[in-house]
């Protein structure tokens, strides 16, 4: 039976409606002249001044060792959990609490851990931005780790015992290779999620160590510039290709299940 061709305005109104203004903000990232709002001719010239601008540049390596630290982070404690959970709990109530920073409002999340350390009386930074994102990749990682857990041969890991072999080096020799792929691809997930996130960062940095997304916003008060284009085109860039290793390491897992 033929489809009607009417189905197909929704998905692409819906598909122009997500993506249009995406396509002209990468657009106008090109344009020579300096008003964001009419293309005057292509240029390159804004990815110089970019390339350029000292506050960006700090912005972002403040911003790539927040996302290499909580991602190493969450990907050891997400890992141990998932592990944990599937293997050493039968307990919903924990399994909940397992996955709920992944599921809280940033707003909440932000504010609470703000609360937290002030409580502790430690004194904010890159590393309490970096253990506030650990917070939240830890348990996408664990919900990414837990998925390839429930297809991963349990029998190997019982020969294992059977022969002689520790829990530790039935852990390392058997049961994480099985969970590789999954690990990576939890890996790069909570990197984009770092790379990207505002709202926990805005509660949990200190003013003179801003990250990227904290630049941005501190620039975009002041009007969207070719500038702000040009660099929301290279963190659209980084985080498409982030994406996409991630959901092919996810095939991979579900090929090896």
């Amino acid at each position: 039976m033929r489809k009607p061709r009417l189905l197909y305005v929704p998905f692409w109104a819906t598909y122009l409606f997500l993506y249009a203004p995406i396509v002209v903000l990468v657009a106008m990232s090109f344009n020579s002249g300096g008003s964001p709002y009419s293309f005057d001719g292509f240029s390159l010239k804004w990815y110089g001044e970019l390339a350029g601008n000292a506050e960006i540049r700090h912005g972002l390596v403040n911003t790539l060792i927040v996302a290499a630290g909580a991602t190493a982070l969450s990907t050891v404690l997400g890992t141990l959990l998932a592990v944990g959970m599937a293997r050493h709990s039968r307990s919903k109530a924990l399994d909940a609490i397992g996955v709920l920073p992944a599921v809280l409002p940033d707003l909440v999340l932000g504010i609470g851990l703000l609360m937290f350390y002030v409580w502790v009386k430690m004194e904010l930074g890159l590393h309490s931005v970096l253990l506030a994102h650990a917070v939240f990749g830890t348990a996408f990682v664990a919900a990414v780790v837990r998925t390839r857990l429930a297809h991963a041969d349990t029998s190997l890991e019982e020969a294992s015992r059977d022969l002689g072999a520790t829990p530790v080096t039935t852990f390392f020799r058997i049961t994480l290779p099985q969970l590789a792929p999954g690990i990576a691809a939890g890996a790069l997930l909570a990197f984009t999620l770092s790379v990207d996130e505002f709202v926990i960062a805005f509660f949990t940095s200190a003013p003179t160590e801003p990250t990227l997304p904290i630049v941005i916003y501190s620039m975009v008060r002041f009007g969207v510039t070719p500038e702000i284009n040009a660099l929301a085109t290279v963190l659209l860039a980084v985080s498409f290709t982030v994406v996409i290793a991630a959901q092919r390491m996810t095939r991979l897992t579900e090929s090896l299940s």
